[in-house]
């Protein structure tokens, strides 16, 4: 059997996570084949519905082609839960050590959330080399990431993630701290629940079309980025 790309990786490579909360897992079957169809083979689950745990099951055993992550990770009963449906990666809005603990233990990646210096070097003394930053836009946008990035000079990456849109993804995607940003816009709470899948899949093409970048050869490695 074909050993999987780590998921950070595959995150890296995709530069855009759709960051999804599902009203229903009626939707999830599709969902992921509109991201799987549309170029973007990967997803966030939000355990911020009843769905959500159920939703990642269905996507992760119907959709296999798709990389199933689990966000608002909150606590380590969440992270067993998440990856016992399926997670492949768990994300959280804060730093938590236990449940960053709980995902080494699981043997998944955690992306932890941080917005300040402090937050950064408890990740870092976590032995994590990637986080997301939240709210991103709130925080200051692409200038605030360059600055609070400045004094870790390749020792940390960002995934963005609170704010953005089709507007202001390039600006976040030019920093060389950023290997990805969260799309919470894509498949929006609102479009599931209407079933407006021709504006989400049009949302999927216009993401794919904006994080593509051939002049971007920077490499990346998910080795010594988590204790996963």
């Amino acid at each position: 059997m074909a050993t999987l790309p780590h998921p950070i990786e595959t995150i890296a490579q995709f530069r855009v996570v759709p960051v999804v909360e599902l009203p229903s897992v009626d939707s999830a079957e599709q969902l992921g084949e509109a991201l799987v169809a549309g170029g973007l083979p990967l997803v966030e689950i939000t355990l911020r519905t009843e769905a959500a745990l159920a939703s990642i099951e269905r996507l992760a055993t119907s959709v296999p082609s798709l990389l199933v992550g689990a966000g608002t990770v909150l606590t380590p009963e969440q992270a067993r839960q998440a990856v016992d449906a399926g997670a492949r990666f768990l994300v959280a809005p804060g730093l938590n050590t236990t449940v960053i603990r709980q995902a080494t233990a699981l043997g998944v990646p955690m992306v932890p959330g941080v917005a300040t210096p402090t937050e950064i070097e408890a990740a870092m003394a976590e032995s994590l080399g990637v986080v997301k930053l939240f709210p991103a836009a709130a925080l200051g946008g692409p200038a605030y990431i360059a600055a609070v990035a400045a004094p870790y000079r390749g020792g940390l990456r960002f995934i963005p993630t609170g704010g953005i849109g089709p507007d202001t993804i390039a600006d976040y995607l030019a920093l060389p701290s950023v290997i990805a940003v969260g799309g919470t816009w894509i498949a929006r709470a609102d479009a599931l629940a209407v079933g407006d899948w021709a504006g989400i899949r049009a949302r999927i093409a216009d993401a794919v079309r904006l994080a593509a970048d051939p002049s971007d050869d920077r490499e990346f490695s998910a080795v010594a980025t988590d204790r996963a």
